[in-house]
């Protein structure tokens, strides 16, 4: 079972080396110059640091608009990377591509960006998550297997009762650790999920019968009424935005 790879391919990101004050992916080292953490923050407000602990800046930027997993994320994640020289690579090798302006540093630092930006999401899963949310959600090894079905299918028929077989729970107790832990129903979830990927569509220009069909919606009047609730615009004013 894959966690993050539909969030990944459907919120894409882009990394580029940046300065401290710009920057939201933050590599620091040792005295000795080793790399031994990696701070992202998630909001604009970067935490001031000594320069002579930065070895190296970057700015992440995600594509679409409510990506579930990066709101459930506090406003700096720390991820200890003391004794993982697979990470030691990464970071060092984005910065040598920096500095050294060679042909092509820009994609491979992207790509370099991506691979590290997945290491970080992953030990945050496995770490879980102090506060209700997706993170939450997502570090429950059974919760998990039905977010990331939802995910995968979004316009599946979900009941309740499909959704707690897939995590191999009672109804009652999947309901219950699901409104703790993500802090909402898992209907609740399926719907935001669902609307979600529906605004990043007609942005790039389907139609709005077809997005509804797509999401499980049975007429384009109840989608409409649900998107401009969520958004505050009709679906086919944005999709015409976006012509």
């Amino acid at each position: 079972m894959d966690r993050l790879t539909t969030l990944m391919d459907r919120f894409q990101l882009a990394v580029r080396a940046a300065g401290p004050g710009e920057a939201n992916l933050i590599a620091l080292e040792d005295p000795a110059g080793e790399p031994v953490r990696i701070l992202y923050c998630t909001t604009d407000n970067a935490p001031e640091l000594p320069s002579t602990t930065v070895m190296w800046a970057a700015r992440v930027e995600w594509s679409g608009r409510r990506n579930p997993f990066l709101a459930a994320l506090p406003d700096v994640v720390e991820y200890d990377i003391t004794g993982n020289p697979e990470a030691h690579g990464l970071v060092r090798l984005m910065r040598d591509e920096a500095e050294g302006q060679h042909c092509g540093a820009q994609s491979v630092i992207n790509r370099l960006g991506e691979v590290l930006m997945v290491r970080l999401l992953r030990n945050q899963i496995q770490n879980g998550a102090t506060e209700p949310g997706l993170l939450a959600g997502l570090a429950d090894s059974r919760l998990s297997r039905a977010i990331v079905a939802m995910h995968d299918h979004p316009g599946r028929l979900w009941t309740n009762g499909d959704l707690a077989e897939t995590a191999g729970l009672s109804l009652s107790r999947f309901a219950q650790l699901f409104g703790t832990e993500v802090g909402e129903t898992p209907m609740g979830y399926l719907r935001r999920w669902r609307l979600t990927l529906a605004h990043q569509d007609l942005r790039r220009g389907d139609r709005v019968e077809s997005v509804a069909r797509r999401y499980a919606y049975t007429s384009p009047e109840g989608f409409t009424r649900a998107f401009r609730k969520a958004y505050g615009i009709a679906p086919v004013s944005l999709r015409m935005a976006a012509a």
